[in-house]
């Protein structure tokens, strides 16, 4: 057999040229992966376009309203601005006062607990799911979030699968959060590094 054939048939049997194994996509299954009833699904996506994740001037009582209905549980007084994103309701829970600002996307594969008077600034994306790159097959990994009571994601901030916002822990616009936040620390930066501590004052 040539080298040329040699090397296609190890490309055919998911190597490449050197021996290393190769992603194959036409392996990925996560058929194990049931968020909830179709129906319920397609109302969702129906429904949050025209609704949570629209520019409509919608008042925050309805918005509100319409999360709950879907699932969510939401405290007294939460403020969603426009364009927000929530792939499930269901897997969401936001405590008293919590603000959610402009163009958030809460990609809730897995739970997401956001505490009272903890805030989401513009364009924050919250990333619940994952993919096991060591996998021929590109496993999909899920894991929940949590921003504890007044926890603060800045505008642009990434949070990853597993991770939890301490209480009061600050994510400086545009960081990454790969690792949870202690209390009350400020972090920056891609890895998110813990850079001082927050004082409070009344």
């Amino acid at each position: 057999m040539t080298k040329t054939s040699l090397r296609y048939s190890a490309a055919q049997a998911g190597f490449d040229s050197t021996g290393m194994l190769k992603t194959d996509l036409t392996t990925f299954n996560n058929q194990w992966y049931q968020p909830g009833p179709r129906w319920k699904i397609i109302l969702w996506f129906l429904i949050n376009p025209l609704t949570i994740n629209s520019y409509l001037p919608i008042p925050a009582a309805l918005k509100r309203g319409l999360l709950r209905l879907f699932g969510a549980k939401i405290g007294r007084g939460v403020l969603v601005k426009p364009h927000v994103n929530v792939k499930y309701p269901w897997f969401l829970e936001i405590g008293d006062f919590a603000w959610i600002g402009e163009n958030v996307w809460i990609d809730n594969l897995a739970p997401v607990r956001i505490g009272r008077n903890a805030c989401l600034s513009q364009g924050a994306l919250l990333l619940t799911g994952n993919h096991d790159y060591t996998r021929a097959s590109f496993d999909l990994e899920i894991a929940p979030i949590t921003l504890e009571d007044g926890a603060w994601a800045g505008a642009k901030t990434l949070i990853g699968p597993g991770v939890t916002l301490g209480s009061h822990a600050v994510l400086a616009a545009g960081s990454v959060a790969t690792r949870s936040l202690e209390p009350y620390g400020i972090y920056q930066g891609n890895p998110a590094q813990l850079v001082r501590k927050r004082s409070i004052t009344a």
